[in-house]
């Protein structure tokens, strides 16, 4: 997992001015809408909720709620998964306020955090992204204005101190949330198959807490516009809100800020000013490519091709730098691949037939604007006969990767993805992949089992692709999800890359992509 987290002190950043300028200009304007909340619920242990735990309600909040002393708590449940500011009038109740208030308040997006102690925390990215608060108030009454924005459920409010004589009341607790988007004006869709409707509500949830100024990774961590999540929420999107302008603004924050040797950021900040961060992924440099395609083939906007196919090509020429004369890809750590939060399998393949998918999809592009392609033709084509030739194990009928010559279910759904083998071949290798790699093993991520489930969907095998998908994201339903995750193993269930649930983000852009295979694979032929 470390590779995400790189320190490249000497990368010199583009600011292409008039690029951020044409960003700036599709910048949205956020919608509020003002919800409270008027239930009080505690933590009780659940074994069919994520981690064990769950809640109940125990009383309607009202202004007569039950005064809180010293060590006291209460829990409010605002209903659903929701991304805003949070603010409360608090008063005091018995004799005259002696000592000042001190309040302690946790935000949570699913039960399990609100049972864990955030001095316990011992993971390694850093504890200022816990949601919890720790504020003193000299005077009461006040009218608690939160200024940070939460990704939230449940707020917890915990008075850690008072005075003997007199205790804390709470009254209009109020969340005003943010999104770019609502679904005022959605088109419905009708689906049929219960499981899969919820699958697809939670999902449209998950894009819409994840669409702010930029599409956001997480609206509780990281906040920021990451390219692997933006490519998979833009198909969402065009499945959804086909809020065009919103992929035009993320496009062009990348474009206009790449490094002086060509290559995308794995992410960028938009606060307090636009900054590339100094983290750099192969696959999703080359992910610039797929998303200006995808949005090609959704919307033609010769005029976004035209301002940004320099980037484009960019990402391709240095890519091919990577490969030896006879089509091997040859990666080192300081340009790694992710494919996955998993470092379990191997990703060398995997890698090697992403670079043939965005190749196909640049040579799309180049055609599009008049440019020659037949130098990126004559690189798809050794590229691709490597992959044919060195990497397709004939006996069993599937791609191996790296030195051990592993199997991996990466591998071979990338190499469906790419269209590298006909049609028919495709449909033997998913059909062994299920055979023989299948249950799904050490794949962390949505973002993987996206690509698995459209994989199977691509060759043909809907019935796995569908039993698949309701599967994954079912589970995370059945474990108490308002909002898909941004990892999840079904087979440890609390996982987390970074050492502990309380930095999990459990409403996160790359799971929303169940409304994308829904809408193009299964509704499609209705």
């Amino acid at each position: 997992m470390a590779f995400t987290f790189q320190i490249n002190n000497n990368v010199e950043f583009t600011h292409d001015e008039k690029l951020l300028k044409k960003a700036k200009a599709f910048k949205p304007v956020l919608q509020h809408t003002t919800i409270t909340s008027h239930k009080i619920v505690k933590v009780t242990k659940n074994a069919d909720e994520l981690g064990g735990y769950g809640v109940i309600p125990i009383a309607k909040f009202n202004t007569s709620s039950k005064p809180l002393k010293k060590g006291e708590s209460i829990i409010l449940d605002f209903g659903d998964h929701h991304v805003g500011h949070f603010s409360i009038h608090i008063d005091s109740v018995g004799s005259p306020m002696d000592a000042p208030l001190t309040l302690r308040i946790k935000f949570a997006e699913m039960p399990i955090e609100l049972t864990q102690n955030s001095t316990d925390y011992k993971g390694w990215l850093s504890s200022s992204w816990i949601q919890e608060e720790l504020i003193h108030l000299d005077v009461l009454p006040f009218e608690l204005k939160l200024p940070r924005r939460y990704s939230f459920r449940y707020v917890e409010l915990t008075v850690v101190d008072t005075s003997p004589k007199w205790q804390a009341v709470f009254s209009a607790p109020k969340l005003e949330t943010e999104t770019s988007v609502n679904t005022k004006n959605l088109k419905s869709v009708k689906i049929t198959d219960p499981q899969l409707k919820k699958i697809y509500n939670v999902g449209l949830k998950t894009l819409q807490d994840c669409m702010q100024t930029v599409f956001e990774d997480g609206p509780k961590r990281d906040r920021r516009l990451w390219i692997g999540d933006l490519r998979l929420q833009a198909l969402a999107d065009y499945a959804t809100f086909k809020d065009t302008t919103l992929v035009k603004r993320c496009l062009y924050l990348f474009g206009a800020m790449a490094s002086k040797d060509g290559r995308i950021p794995a992410n960028v900040f938009t606060r307090p000013e636009n900054t590339p961060d100094d983290t750099f992924l192969f696959d999703y440099s080359l992910f610039f490519i797929s998303i200006l395609n995808d949005l090609m083939d959704f919307e033609p906007d010769y005029k976004v091709l035209n301002d940004l196919y320099p980037v484009a090509k960019k990402q391709i020429d240095f890519a091919l730098t990577k490969v030896s004369p006879y089509g091997e890809l040859k990666l080192d750590d300081n340009y790694p691949v992710f494919i996955d939060w998993s470092n379990d399998f191997d990703k060398t393949t995997a890698g090697q037939v992403i670079l043939i998918y965005v190749l196909k999809q640049f040579i799309n592009l180049t055609n599009q604007i008049g440019d020659d392609s037949t130098k990126y033709q004559s690189a798809l084509d050794v590229i691709s006969a490597f992959a044919k030739h060195d990497l397709f194990n004939q006996d069993a009928k599937l791609f191996i990767s790296g030195p051990k010559q592993e199997f991996n279910i990466a591998s071979q759904v990338w190499m469906v993805l790419a269209q590298v083998m006909s049609e028919k071949e495709n449909k033997v290798i998913m059909q062994t992949t299920v055979s023989k790699l299948f249950p799904v093993k050490n794949i962390a991520t949505p973002y993987m089992y996206h690509h698995i489930v459209e994989a199977l969907f691509v060759s043909g095998l809907k019935d796995q692709g569908t039993k698949l998908l309701k599967q994954y994201w079912g589970k995370m339903i059945s474990l108490g999800a308002d909002t898909f995750w941004e990892s999840f193993d079904p087979d440890k269930p609390n996982y987390s890359p970074y050492g502990s649930t309380l930095l999990n983000s459990y409403c996160h852009a790359w799971s929303c992509t169940p409304v994308y295979l829904i809408q193009r694979y299964l509704l499609a032929e209705e």
